[in-house]
């Protein structure tokens, strides 16, 4: 399987990242295991995490998603050599963990090694943006990590382009490490966000983009159609005000009818209409079964015909 380069991190990722966000949560700690010897067998490496996965949880304090990965890859003796490990700081922890303030990033990858089991990071991400403290004083803490060893590189996630562009000029004004990645949400039901502004950025700085919601909660995959289904998920919410519209029906229909010209699953038609898309690297999907999986992974050898790709791109437009 071909690989694509995470900006200039020097970091080789498959083109499908799996989203963490369901370990212990969704994904009890055996679906967990049995779903990452399935993401690391089909060939694929990029696991993408983080410090608050699944602080929303009843009975969760956050930390959850991370100590199943760690679990894991302490039961898969080398299993550590040949994944990539993404996981961010800067979401609220309770109490005053939160942000991006050096003294919480220095005890926040601690937290996270720990509970990873590991003693580096690849990609440690800024997960939203942090108006207080200055740029200058996040990137310097995120420098000392990396000299020291605990982080490969960094990466922000929900930064507006603006924003990104000053985080970048700022690495470049005080020789300091730059973020190499963006994590944006991005599918066929949100794309202005990402279009607009922080595509040209991206693709102008050398950014790799490793979008999240790459299939609109569920919705792309064509799970959700009614307000039943809706009922039967805890993204239920979510999926309604995102995407049943007119503007999600009209997608849905796209890629009926594309999944079932090129007999593919519609998960696997989406992820790959993503994957065209200039500066994407690798779109970040979850499952909680082997069946989603497989679903999932198809992504990653579907050749879209290019009328199938305009079809699509026509409809979310």
């Amino acid at each position: 399987m071909q690989t694509r380069s995470l900006g200039r991190s020097g970091l080789q990722v498959a083109p499908l990242a799996f989203g963490g966000n369901v370990f212990g949560w969704t994904a009890d700690e055996a679906r967990s295991f049995a779903l990452l010897d399935a993401f690391v067998g089909d060939g694929f490496n990029l696991i993408d995490t983080a410090d608050v996965y699944s602080r929303w949880a009843p009975g969760h304090h956050g930390g959850e998603s991370e100590s199943v990965i760690g679990r894991w890859l302490a039961a898969r003796p080398g299993m550590r050599q040949r994944v990539v490990i993404a996981t961010k700081v800067g979401m609220d922890m309770g109490g005053d963990h939160k942000g991006l303030r050096p003294a919480w990033i220095r005890q926040a990858v601690d937290d996270s090694l720990r509970r990873l089991q590991t003693d580096r990071i690849d990609l440690y991400q800024a997960h939203t943006d942090d108006a207080d403290t200055p740029l200058a004083e996040t990137l310097g803490a995120f420098a000392e990590l990396i000299r020291a060893g605990k982080v490969r590189a960094i990466g922000a996630s929900n930064y507006g382009a603006a924003r990104l562009q000053q985080a970048l000029q700022t690495s470049a004004e005080l020789g300091l490490p730059r973020y190499e990645t963006l994590q944006p949400l991005y599918n066929l039901v949100d794309r202005a966000a990402y279009e607009a502004e922080l595509q040209p950025l991206c693709v102008r700085e050398g950014l790799g983009v490793i979008n999240y919601f790459g299939l609109a909660r569920g919705f792309l995959s064509g799970k959700y159609r009614s307000e039943a289904d809706l009922a039967k998920s805890p993204r239920g919410p979510g999926v309604k005000e995102l995407a049943f519209n007119d503007r999600g029906w009209r997608v849905l229909a796209a890629l009926d009818a594309a999944a079932e010209r090129l007999n593919a699953p519609l998960a696997a038609v989406a992820l790959a209409w993503q994957m065209r898309q200039p500066g994407i690297v690798a779109p970040i999907a979850s499952a909680t079964s082997l069946a989603q999986w497989r679903e999932l992974a198809a992504a990653a050898t579907l050749q879209l015909p290019d009328d199938v790709a305009e079809a699509l791109t026509q409809a979310s437009a």
